[in-house]
């Protein structure tokens, strides 16, 4: 920062510098102050009253974040400078920005049906629907449902689960467990059964006391950081609250196979989902499999639970459906799901725009440049790569660990890696780094809620490449002990 900026007379105000993170969840780590933003507002955004009014909720006097364009691996500022997408927007972008074949698909599809009611037959959908359950989704998921995005699509895995227990006789399972250090969406729903607790904060008089297993977050296990038996102990503990809740009220368990924004490409141990799925056999519980973030190719398989050959009795994922070319979730069962909701005459409540021809089109084009460019192989390719390029972070005074699965990695901000110690939440780390990052043309995507409260998660496109990767590991790393240094300074005592 200039001199003058730091006596506050630069030229350009403080409060005229656009603050870069603007426009992530305002949680602890991820909103700071707008003077870190002004070492890189040169840079990183323009400055216009149009741009202010679009933001919802103005961001302290700052200007949201603006990008003109995109194109492959990169963001595009309105002044031409190309950032790498180490995040793949919320770690939603698979086949890369730019795709002229997908747009051409959009605008026939748009030209040829806008809108129909969701209960319509449309060739879009029946085409998405066929790839989906004939080359795509977990075998024995053969009914597929289509939302807006991934929040709307746990809001209906929800109501699915009810419908078919009340639908089968049993009114009294009503109970939808979820984890500790997790994340399902911002309905209110999703909320109840997520454990992100920045994202519940305000919202917790409205949301129903949903019961909550554990989350196997080894760095903070009792049973100690790699301990043999956490495997199933982790597991066993989903066994312990449905005893104690009463089998008979619980309708679901709802879980993502690798955990997203709460705490960061958390990977459980190889044991954990098939002792899940016994368990919930065991007590006639609905598994619910929320791949949002993770499924479509992201962790180096069609969908996370493959790496363990699990099917759950609901699914939901959304993002890499189709890839950040539409707004498309979808939600997949079993035909013993579906069948005593049919037999009883019941349907499924659509959403407006559940299934919209334009967006079904273009899912099905994304997963066809998917097949045809052999990208989820690529994934699990380019995340070995990812990983190997992380390990030398894994020593690293401020790092507790380095985590994920193919191109779903993320590394953990601590103070002391020894102790565990965290930054205080004042000191806004993660968010200093995302800055830090952006500051040297790489965008990094913020997550984590207590006790994983500062993580750095990375999400890339899939056609990524290895000098990309390289360049990605190399700023994480400068950005990181850039940040660390601003930050970390002993109080001064009084």
């Amino acid at each position: 920062m200039c001199k003058t900026c730091e006596q506050g007379g630069c030229a350009t105000s403080n409060s005229d510098k656009p603050d870069p993170t603007i426009g992530f969840a305002r949680d602890a780590n991820t909103i700071g102050d707008a003077a870190l933003a002004a070492v890189f507002w040169w840079a990183m955004a323009i400055d216009t009253d149009a741009a202010r009014r679009a933001a919802f909720v103005p961001g302290a006097g700052s200007a949201p974040f603006a990008i003109e364009r995109a194109d492959g691996a990169y963001l595009i500022t309105p002044d031409g400078r190309r950032i790498l997408d180490a995040a793949g927007g919320a770690i939603v972008v698979n086949i890369g920005h730019g795709r002229r074949e997908v747009a051409e698909v959009a605008a026939r599809a748009l030209e040829q049906l806008t809108y129909v009611v969701p209960t319509f037959a449309t060739e879009a959908k029946t085409r998405l629907v066929e790839r989906l359950t004939e080359r795509w989704l977990p075998r024995g998921l053969t009914r597929a449902s289509f939302t807006s995005g991934g929040s709307e699509s746990v809001e209906a895995a929800i109501r699915l689960a009810r419908l078919h227990h009340v639908s089968a006789g049993r009114p009294a399972r009503w109970k939808v467990i979820g984890r500790e250090l997790s994340y399902h969406g911002i309905t209110l729903a999703a909320l109840a059964v997520g454990g992100h607790a920045p994202r519940r904060k305000d919202y917790e008089p409205l949301l129903i006391a949903f019961p909550k297993a554990p989350a196997h977050y080894c760095l903070e296990c009792s049973l100690g950081r790699h301990s043999d038996g956490c495997r199933e102990r982790a597991a066993d503990r989903l066994e312990e609250v449905i005893l104690r809740e009463g089998p008979d009220s619980v309708a679901a368990f709802i879980a993502e196979p690798v955990v997203g924004s709460a705490a960061g490409a958390l990977v459980p141990p190889d044991g954990y989902w098939p002792r899940v799925a016994e368990i919930c056999r065991k007590y006639g519980v609905l598994l619910i499999a929320d791949e949002v973030m993770c499924g479509f190719g992201r962790t180096g398989e069609k969908f996370a639970v493959d790496h363990w050959g699990v099917v759950p009795d609901i699914m939901v994922a959304g993002k890499g459906l189709a890839g950040g070319y539409a707004p498309i979730g979808g939600v997949y069962a079993t035909d013993d799901v579906v069948a005593p909701i049919a037999e009883r005459g019941e349907d499924l409540m659509f959403y407006t725009f559940t299934a919209h021809p334009a967006a079904c089109a273009v899912a099905d084009k994304v997963l066809e440049i998917m097949e045809r460019e052999d990208l989820v192989a690529r994934a699990k390719a380019m995340g070995d790569v990812l990983s190997k390029r992380l390990s030398r972070l894994a020593n690293h005074p401020n790092v507790a660990e380095v985590r994920g699965l193919g191109l779903m990695q993320a590394v953990e901000i601590v103070r002391d890696r020894d102790s565990l110690e965290r930054f205080p939440g004042e000191e806004r780390i993660t968010r200093r780094i995302v800055a830090a990052g952006l500051g040297k043309g790489v965008f990094f995507y913020p997550a984590g809620s207590s006790p994983a409260q500062d993580v750095i998660m990375l999400g890339p496109p899939f056609i990524i490449t290895e000098d990309e990767i390289e360049q990605l590991v190399m700023v994480l790393e400068e950005s990181i002990d850039a940040a660390v240094s601003r930050g970390s300074a002993p109080a001064q005592s009084k």
